[in-house]
């Protein structure tokens, strides 16, 4: 099936805007391909340096140029949970490949934050500019050029984007994502948030707050609920850098080590020394994009997408913007409901039909493009599966569900939750923003009220603390932009404003910065764009002014006349805390560098 007319418009406008930039890409990836293994330009000395530990059997490989090398890189380590099952991954890899009649080698790690450790501390500034830092990590790693393809090994928030952006910009080596799935289900996640919301209270105490929170985070593998981690396994999924139905299976099950060592066996089949070349650069297109696009919108996904898409897909020469993120949410019906969007986690909307029935019913409606290039082959639709342990211990696979194991979690096309996605761009007098609808009530999606301006997060739960926000409002949290202190996820103030709103008061968020993955269930445009540190308008507003969010219309805008707004003077408050501690100091020309969240907020230039 080919894709519905406004998909296919969307898309050819997004190619018509990149193809000068692309086909410069597309030149350079052409240039960059060997028709020999790409380690046989290396000198003598080189090679020796690049096998120096490797065994007799692997050094003659090496030494000739018809054996692939594959290179792993790693973001491995033992304090994400996320990222801890990846401690063994090499090894399977490894062995993978020498099945396979290739080598194997870790190329590289890279460093890998846990944004659930960070989250309202001081390290959080360096999230956001941890995507930079892991591509050119993992490109330093890939610039020995010993290598013919390369696996990721990456789950969390920044790590996946920051992968991509690597793997695109050696666009001529195949790349292969292998994630490590979700931990199994633990509180449910309504749960735990109404602890959070007690303890903001008073009504519990510390020793409360930390059983809830370590009996939902409590093992191996990626959080539950629907954020920015699992909105990247879903998007390396339906973009078909995964192979089919490996997003959602639980760590350390025979089946995630299958769906290893198949992985790493179809990276060295891909490779120029075969007959299935796929180099990545060319793989992913404007259509791959826009697929990505869709399904973060058929699923509510993560805010966080919104800037990381754009700085992912201008790795490969391909410029998409908000307004065409905008436009593909209101062509694309809200297909499941996951923490924040709804109860259920991960491991129910995978049991429910999860990825290949999501994929099946885009399919069918017209939702995506089917004529891609996958990492499997030709073609979107078998990714429509199932994924299962074979009676041999290797990948089996079917025909992925008819019906939904459970419509409360995910709902076929015609059963929609709602007919647009979950993500909306707002526009007015204070500039761009993005909210995320799908998780706020109806009701609660128009908000008019005074605004409160506060400078962090911490002034305004200190206000809450002191009983001075017990009415209708509009929290305005400026000079949270990258370019301020990096973009930091403002999470803290989710639960504050849940309790304000559970009171019955009309409450909402405006800011520069970044909210959670897990943006729930307050109305909050958040990116706004100018930020504050650029003259953007959001650094002239005034307590009281008259805010209106109206997120029906995609409106954002304050209620102030036009030349009373554009006179005001822009607020400079102190902002030399941010600048030092925590390894902010390190961080200072990423601040100076960073670009706009509606362009990708890279501290480095892609084009």
């Amino acid at each position: 099936m080919t894709a519905r007319k406004d998909i296919e418009a969307i898309t050819d406008r997004i190619r018509e805007r990149s193809r000068p930039v692309r086909e410069l890409y597309l030149d350079r990836v052409g240039r960059a391909a060997s028709s020999t293994a790409n380690r046989a330009t290396l000198s003598c000395g080189n090679l020796a340096h690049g096998f120096a530990v490797c065994s007799p059997s692997e050094k003659a490989a090496l030494g000739g140029d018809r054996v692939p090398n594959l290179g792993i890189i790693t973001s491995y380590n033992d304090m994400l949970s996320a990222h801890q099952p990846f401690e063994t991954f090499p090894g399977l890899i490894k062995e993978a490949a020498r099945e396979a009649g290739g080598i194997a080698q870790v190329a590289g790690g890279v460093p890998a934050m846990c944004d659930g450790v960070t989250q309202g501390q001081p390290g959080m500034e360096l999230s956001l500019f941890s995507r930079d830092v892991i591509a050119m990590s993992a490109a330093i790693g890939l610039s020995h050029n010993m290598f013919d393809a390369a696996v990721y090994l990456g789950v969390c928030d920044k790590i996946v984007p920051g992968l991509t952006i690597a793997a695109l910009t050696f666009g001529h080596l195949p790349a292969v994502f292998i994630p490590a799935g979700p931990m199994t289900s633990g509180l449910p996640n309504d749960e735990k948030s109404k602890i959070r919301q007690l303890y903001a209270e008073g009504k519990v105490g510390r020793a409360e707050l930390l059983e809830a929170e370590s009996k939902s985070y409590h093992g191996p593998g990626t959080c539950t609920f629907y954020g920015t981690a699992n909105s990247n396994q879903m998007l390396m999924e339906i973009m078909g850098l995964h192979t089919p139905g490996s997003s959602f299976i639980n760590p350390g099950t025979p089946l995630r080590d299958a769906l290893t060592r198949e992985a790493a066996k179809r990276a060295l089949a891909i490779t120029q020394l075969g007959n299935a070349y796929t180099p990545v650069g060319r793989m992913i297109d404007e259509r791959s994009v826009v697929n990505g696009i869709v399904g973060l919108h058929a699923t509510g996904g993560s805010t966080n997408h919104t800037i990381h898409l754009i700085a992912m897909a201008q790795a490969a020469g391909i410029s998409v913007t908000w307004q065409d993120i905008s436009d593909l949410s209101e062509a694309t019906p809200l297909l499941a409901r996951v923490y924040p969007n709804g109860l259920a986690d991960v491991n129910h909307f995978h049991a429910a039909g999860g990825m290949g029935f999501l994929i099946r019913e885009l399919l069918d409606a017209g939702l995506l493009h089917e004529d891609v290039q996958t990492i499997w082959g030709e073609g979107l639709r078998p990714y429509a599966i199932e994924a299962r342990l074979g009676a041999d211990g290797t990948v089996a696979r079917e025909p992925a569900p008819r019906q939904s194991g459970d419509e409360k979690v995910l709902a076929p096309a015609a059963k929609a939750f709602q007919p647009s996605g979950g993500l909306k761009v707002l526009s007015g007098n204070l500039g761009h923003a993005i909210i995320k609808t799908s998780a706020v009530k109806p009701e609660r999606r128009v908000v008019e009220a005074p605004a409160v301006v506060l400078d962090s997060q911490e002034a305004l739960n200190a206000a809450f603390k002191a009983g001075a926000l017990d009415r209708d409002f509009v929290a305005v949290i400026r000079f949270q932009g990258p370019k301020a202190n990096g973009m930091p996820e403002l999470h803290r103030l989710t639960t504050v404003l849940g309790i304000l709103q559970d009171r019955g008061h009309k409450v909402a968020l405006v800011t520069d910065g970044r909210m959670s993955g897990a943006s729930g269930k307050v109305p909050a445009a958040i990116h706004v764009t100018p930020e504050a540190l650029e003259g953007g308008p959001i650094g002239r507003l005034h307590d009281g002014d008259l805010i209106r969010l109206d997120a029906e219309t995609g409106l954002l805008e304050a209620l102030v006349p036009a030349e009373e707004l554009a006179t005001r003077p822009i607020s400079s408050p102190d902002l030399s805390a941010n600048e030092h501690g925590m390894g902010r100091e390190l961080f200072a020309g990423f601040r100076q560098l960073a670009g706009r969240a509606d362009q990708g907020a890279s501290a480095f230039g892609l084009a």
